[in-house]
């Protein structure tokens, strides 16, 4: 087997649905749809405004046969999919970038979907955890992209005002808007080992500065030591991370109603067992 490709199943021992289970490859990274299944209870997740889809404002050159092309071949909408879960039977909120669309940059729909999703959680009174991923602002969009920092800005600090927890995943790469919005807004910060996180590039700063930048820049190794990160966890222990970190935090400590039987449930049942309709 290539040295870069890992069997998940020799990694995890908890594997959330066998159809999203494939050899994965170390340098292209998760898929949003592998991620969730791994990390949230079997079953559990409900996908929110999953029939958004971005248009083209600026009438952008081929703009949008690219993007008819990457939701063929990434069978998504965005480069986000956003939903309600559950992690060690306790619920929460839960947004997942995907960097093979568009290198996750954040159009409009990008924004809008995220910012649903904190509004979601503020509603219903729940954790919020989006894993972070960009290659930054989505060019073809322009000032509609760049607008998408401030409106998911805006919308953590009402959730935060209102006590919410909200937990980020730093994943490589996480960069541009994205790093300067709401990834670095979070209660708690967590990354993936040699995640490159950053806004600009190292290039960029080192010709504004004019200086030489330290060895491992914007590495997550470099940032924990600097105390921008809490932690760096691997992605064979974040489901088992994340459960703790939603059971310290919780605050009425009761974990979904049967939550063990929870992986049987789909569709409306599943729903239901979530509170999506209360």
């Amino acid at each position: 087997m290539d040295n870069k490709k890992i069997n998940p199943l020799s990694v995890f021992r908890n594997i959330r649905q066998r159809k999203f289970v494939k050899e994965i490859n170390l340098e292209e990274g998760f898929s949003a749809k592998n991620r969730i299944y791994y990390i949230v209870d079997k079953g559990s997740f409900v996908e929110t405004n999953k029939k958004l889809k971005s248009a083209n404002p600026l009438d952008f050159p081929d703009y949008e046969e690219k993007y008819k092309n990457t939701v063929k071949k990434t069978n998504m909408n965005e480069a986000v999919i956003t939903g309600i879960a559950s992690i060690e039977g306790m619920k929460c909120v839960i947004a997942v970038m995907d960097k093979r669309f568009f290198m996750a940059s954040m159009g409009r729909i990008v924004g809008e979907k995220v910012t649903a999703a904190i509004e979601l959680a503020e509603r219903k009174n729940l954790p919020l955890i989006i894993y972070c991923a960009s290659g930054g602002a989505r060019m073809q969009e322009g000032i509609f992209s760049l607008m998408q920092m401030a409106k998911t800005s805006a919308a953590i600090e009402r959730f935060s005002s209102k006590g919410g927890l909200y937990i980020s995943v730093l994943t490589n790469p996480t960069t541009g808007g994205v790093t300067a919005s709401f990834a670095s807004l979070a209660d708690i910060t967590l990354a993936e080992p040699k995640a490159l996180i950053g806004f600009a590039g190292p290039r960029v700063i080192e010709q504004t500065i004019g200086k030489k930048l330290p060895e491992g820049f914007q590495t997550a190794e470099y940032l924990k030591e600097h105390g921008f990160i809490d932690e760096i966890v691997p992605v064979k222990n974040q489901r088992e991370v994340l459960g703790r970190l939603l059971k310290l935090h919780a605050k009425d400590f009761t974990p979904v109603k049967k939550a063990k039987h929870i992986a049987g449930f789909a569709g409306r049942s599943a729903k239901k067992a979530l509170g999506v309709f209360g």
